[in-house]
């Protein structure tokens, strides 16, 4: 996949195989955190439910760290988001550099004549 290119934004524009298996990895990561929130949320609930002290005064670890889950899942979007932005940052810069598209046409300013006046 390295040095292969994705041009799913239905723009023209390319993506680096190696940006898109950095999101993958980062979605996949947010996934597995997510799920196990779901895990913690149940597990918090029955605690809650059963009323029992010791489950109880266990959901306090629990809840933080699903807290602290939640500050991971939203530090990779932030992550992911400032990549995004830098990758397409790069893209638009190499297309005004007059890179040459997928289809072969140059990308960026079209070269006009100069007529005298």
């Amino acid at each position: 996949m390295e040095g292969d290119t994705f041009s799913g934004l239905g723009n023209g524009t390319q993506i680096d195989g190696k940006i898109v298996q950095t999101f993958q990895k980062s979605f996949v990561q947010v996934q597995n955190i997510l799920d196990q929130n779901r895990l913690l949320i149940n597990e918090i609930n029955q605690n809650h439910e059963s009323k029992i002290p010791d489950n109880l005064s266990r959901n306090v670890g629990l809840i933080r760290e699903l807290n602290n889950n939640i500050r991971r899942v939203v530090d990779l979007y932030a992550d992911l988001s400032t990549s995004f932005t830098k990758s397409m940052d790069a893209s638009s810069e190499g297309d005004s550099s007059g890179a040459m598209r997928s289809d072969g046409k140059a990308h960026g300013h079209t070269h006009k004549r100069n007529r005298p006046v």
